[in-house]
């Protein structure tokens, strides 16, 4: 694959990043919420900063870290450590294309935002559903430590089980 290029997400980024989340979706079930508006989800206004990866000037991954909202993932690490909300937010909305994936794209990505939080004093946290095995890996390999289980809760009343790690220190 050719050089990646991570990078702040812009404006212009929007339909590209938004047909590879469609594209992700179709092939993992990933996102469970948002492609029916998935320019909407991804401009969220609780996102703090967001990145893509971008390989031949198109759009291949993205990852954005978010305000906490309520998150068990937020609520637990917050009892575990001390740590006061401001001082944490919510890596999410990560997805890597399929032709890309094996090639770091989802490390370099996680790697950018970990570094912009470094620098703010933000310490990251995140669920993962139980059925995403890949993303709980790359979460592992790279250090994230499991902080505890809880129910991503979308839709309708819909729920799954998922996982909740904070990133290392």
């Amino acid at each position: 694959m050719a050089n990646t290029i991570v990078r702040p997400f812009g404006d212009a980024d929007l339909p590209g990043a938004a047909a590879a989340l469609v594209e992700v979706h179709g092939t993992d079930g990933y996102p469970v919420e948002g492609v029916d508006q998935p320019e909407l989800w991804l401009r969220s206004t609780d996102v703090l900063a967001a990145w893509v990866a971008e390989v031949s000037n198109k759009i291949v991954g993205h990852v954005a870290l978010m305000k906490p909202r309520g998150e068990d993932a937020v609520s637990l690490w917050i009892e575990q450590s001390g740590d006061a909300e401001e001082h944490v937010a919510v890596l999410a909305r990560l997805f890597v294309i399929k032709e890309a994936r094996k090639h770091a794209v989802g490390e370099k990505l996680m790697k950018a935002a970990a570094d912009y939080a470094r620098g703010r004093d933000l310490r990251l946290v995140l669920d993962v559903m139980t059925k995403d095995a890949a993303a709980i890996h790359l979460y592992e390999r790279l250090g994230w430590v499991k902080i505890g289980e809880a129910t991503h809760r979308f839709g309708d009343g819909q729920q799954i089980d998922a996982i909740c790690f904070v990133s290392p220190e």
